[in-house]
């Protein structure tokens, strides 16, 4: 495995995982120390640098390193993993005869660090009587929340989940292939009444807006602004209202693009055109934005773009939520294609599709307030409706945190462009070929 897959999968999946284990008490006693804080781990040190440093606040990592070969690559192989080794960082740690004033660590520490600290501390920790609301805090505050992770793995891959994932790949394989066929060859109106024999439920709550005709009966639009759980966010929302509704999309692979039951609105992220397209969308009928720009797993909203508040004064809100049991649909460094099969490959796939009122006119443009006061007002109300948290994170800080680039399809610099242009026509071929099921070209 290269040196640069393993930081980046300690950067996008690892964190996730680890959040979910801190206990509040260790928390509460570790993020009182106000003086050097270390944390010291049996796994390699690579693997937990990034949360420890992130999300725990610590200023050193203390852990066994991974062996390398002259490729950068890991062999599997173990170095400076012993007690005494461990020990002895730790007081280089702290020289001048100083001593940690805490130690926290589960009894097979015993021998490691523990005795070097002045007080030792071992589960089940407790706090004092005063405390007692630190220790009901939720997992993740205080210390920085995980708000970007990747992987496909909903539950922790322990040996007995790893297997039963294993088994059920085959099956999850043939029902995502009956679905996406099922959802293809059926009208769209048909679909309510089959998807309760393949499994899988979409919950709506909420008015959904009838069709609406102008003047001289020809059909106008209507904009429907949507939280951004997975690229299925359009389709669960076309499936309620049984009718057309087009999508607005950015990343979405070819292949998915292929496979959407419904109409798909590609945009180039240069805003006269992409408004222009939106506009002309919207005179032919509805249309689904979804103003994050990209996707979010944890309870968080992004924060949307302004642009669609600029297209119509007909906006009704559509908050968005889906559960699952053993897939993510969603990516950011893996192959993009995938999100749809791995939706459907799940036992049980849930949308939740909750329809708010159509904002009053005094709420939008026409009124004369900004579109950035549109865009966060619908943002706040479709949080407070899921009672999730709003943020002001948007799509480059997504992909700067898991896959290390601003998240801008097909740009590369121009002497990466050159040396490709210079590759034989089968090399380019391949990638092309790659880039179709990823979305973007592969350098």
């Amino acid at each position: 495995v290269p040196r640069a897959e393993l930081e980046a999968v300690a950067r996008a999946v690892l964190p996730k995982f680890m959040a979910d284990d801190v206990d509040p008490a260790a928390w509460a006693a570790f993020g009182a120390c106000e003086g050097r804080r270390v944390v010291v781990t049996r796994m390699p040190r690579v693997m937990v640098e990034w949360f420890a440093r992130e999300h725990l606040g610590a200023h050193d990592v203390v852990g066994c390193d991974l062996e390398y070969s002259r490729l950068r690559r890991c062999t599997g192989f173990l170095k400076g993993g012993g007690d005494e080794a461990v020990t002895d960082r730790v007081r280089v740690l702290f020289r001048d005869g100083d001593r940690p004033d805490l130690g926290l660590g589960r009894s097979e520490m015993a021998r490691s660090f523990l005795p070097f600290c002045k007080e030792q501390l071992q589960p089940p920790l407790s706090v004092d009587d005063d405390d007692d609301d630190v220790a009901r805090r939720p997992k993740c505050p205080p210390f920085r929340p995980v708000i970007f992770h990747d992987g496909r793995l909903v539950r922790r891959p322990t040996a007995l989940m790893s297997i039963a994932i294993l088994l059920w790949i085959p099956l999850g394989v043939l029902l995502a292939v009956v679905r996406i066929t099922l959802g293809l060859v059926l009208p769209i109106q048909a679909l309510p009444y089959v998807a309760p024999f393949v499994g899988g439920a979409v919950i709506t709550r909420g008015r959904p807006p009838a069709p609406t005709t102008g003047i001289n009966g020809s059909p106008t639009g209507v904009l429907f602004v949507c939280t951004h759980r997975t690229l299925m966010d359009p389709v669960a929302l076309a499936f309620v209202l049984g009718r057309r509704v087009a999508a607005v999309t950015y990343s979405l692979s070819r292949l998915s693009e292929i496979l959407s039951p419904i109409p798909t609105v590609r945009l180039t992220r240069d805003r006269d055109t992409d408004a222009a397209r939106m506009r002309a969308e919207l005179a032919r009928g509805d249309v689904a934005v979804c103003p994050e720009g990209t996707t979010c797993r944890e309870p968080f909203l992004l924060r949307f773009s302004a642009l669609f508040a600029e297209l119509s004064d007909r906006i009704v809100p559509v908050a968005t939520n889906y559960r699952v049991g053993l897939f993510h649909p969603t990516t950011a460094r893996g192959w993009k294609a995938m999100d749809p099969i791995f939706f459907f490959m799940n036992p049980r796939p849930v949308y939740e599709v909750t329809f708010l009122n159509q904002l009053p006119a005094e709420a939008t443009c026409a009124a004369g307030r900004s579109p950035v006061d549109v865009a966060n007002y619908v943002q706040r109300i479709l949080a407070a409706t899921l009672g999730f948290e709003c943020t002001t994170f948007t799509r480059k800080d997504k992909y700067r945190v898991l896959a290390g680039n601003d998240g801008i399809v097909g740009a590369k610099p121009a002497a990466t462009a050159a040396a490709a242009a210079t590759k034989p026509g089968w090399q380019r071929r391949v990638k092309e070929v790659l880039g179709f099921l990823r979305f973007t070209k592969i350098d």
